[in-house]
């Protein structure tokens, strides 16, 4: 199957549709990627805080699905930024995975308290002129973490990772992505599970024959993001990946974009949050 991909600004192309490994068990998490990958995902989403990368990278190879195919992220967890700390860092989430480079390193929160998300910037900024990753961005930055980094390393995130959804839908920020180049990712893509029970929701999934998460993850493609749900339900991995044969039309996209709130954050509040 033929699935959309999205160019970021340094060539690369990240597939639209991913999986997420948030809350996976270490011990699950092997078969679940497999199931994934199997499924079709070609996009695989892990940090080295959820603590599975090891998981992950054994569900990779479980999979048979060959390495060059799988678009695999990772991320940097803040009690590791600062400069040499960000090097080790990636070194030991590469060991984790049994990889060679990852496609896609993330700092994972500005952790603004700390302030050292610039010098950790530097260090990925250093390991994609290495050739050591081929694609450096960001996790949950706002728009004044983004303007430092570009005001003082001069190079803009190839992507931002962000809470996204319905709820929820960041438009202050994408626009600024957009004015720079920089795509966004959703995270919490389905609002945890609130919007899939929104009869509005449930309607235009009825209309489409389509169940509420695929109606969701549609309006995520349909808007030019890139978005990584998770589950661990075979059958729901199989579900949310097949969503490349419909479109919303302009009235459900209309009444999705209704539901944005002010008040519809889920995560914590990047301005504060440091953990």
């Amino acid at each position: 199957m033929t699935q959309p991909t999205i160019l970021l600004n340094d060539g690369s192309q990240i597939p639209q549709l991913g999986f997420g490994t948030w809350q996976i068990p270490e011990e699950k998490a092997s078969v679940i990627v497999s199931t994934a990958l199997v499924a079709g995902y070609r996009l695989l989403d892990t940090a080295s805080i959820y603590g599975n990368e090891t998981g992950v990278g054994e569900g990779i190879l479980l999979s048979g699905v060959p390495r060059k195919d799988i678009f695999v992220t990772t991320k940097l967890w803040n009690n590791h930024q600062g400069y040499d700390e960000t090097l080790r860092a990636h070194d030991e989430s590469l060991r984790r995975l049994r990889l060679d480079y990852v496609d896609l390193y993330l700092i994972h929160w500005p952790a603004p308290r700390q302030d050292r998300y610039v010098e950790s910037w530097r260090a990925l900024v250093k390991l994609k002129n290495e050739g050591r990753v081929r694609s450096i961005g960001v996790s949950n930055f706002q728009i004044p973490h983004l303007r430092r980094l570009r005001d003082e390393i001069g190079v803009i995130p190839s992507i931002n990772q962000i809470e996204l959804h319905p709820y929820f839908q960041q438009r202050s920020l994408r626009v600024f992505h957009a004015q720079h180049e920089i795509a966004t990712e959703s995270w919490s893509p389905l609002g945890q599970g609130a919007v899939l029970r929104n009869e509005r929701v449930l309607r235009i999934a009825q209309k489409h024959r389509r169940t509420a998460a695929q109606v969701v993850l549609r309006w995520h493609l349909d808007n030019g993001l890139v978005t990584i749900p998770k589950s661990v339900n075979p059958e729901r991995i199989r579900n949310n990946f097949n969503v490349f044969d419909f479109q919303l039309d302009a009235e459900d996209m209309a009444l999705l974009s209704d539901f944005d709130s002010p008040t519809g954050r889920i995560g914590p509040d990047p301005d504060t949050a440091d953990f």
